[in-house]
């Protein structure tokens, strides 16, 4: 059993992609350059990296802010309807308190 599962992954082993390394961008410890120029290059690349990861964040979190706006301006509109439906209601209610005064007030009908 364990020769067959050898033999299987060595003739994959051509099936497979070689890996290559990539230069993954980020922050580079620069004081290990010796030659001032590629010192130079090594910070100028961190500072690139930086700007970019600033503009990055500075665009998402305008967008969020941009988000939370339009969210705020839309719950505005939903709490001006219901305070107008609440003013609705209390009209309505006192109203309805006023017609059951009239009613009790007022002298009952007599039967002929």
């Amino acid at each position: 059993m364990l020769r067959t599962t050898a033999a299987v992954c060595f003739a994959m082993l051509p099936l497979v992609a070689p890996v290559r390394a990539q230069d993954v961008p980020g922050i580079e410890i620069c004081t290990v350059e010796k030659t001032m120029e590629r010192r130079t290059s090594c910070l100028q690349s961190n500072v690139d990296f930086l700007q970019k990861t600033i503009t990055k964040l500075n665009v998402d979190h305008q967008q969020k802010i941009d988000a939370a706006n339009r969210q705020i301006d839309a719950l505005k509109v939903t709490v001006v309807g219901l305070q107008k439906t609440l003013g609705d209601l209390q009209a309505a209610q006192a109203k309805l308190v006023e017609d059951v005064k009239k009613k009790q007030d007022a002298p009952p009908a007599k039967d002929k």
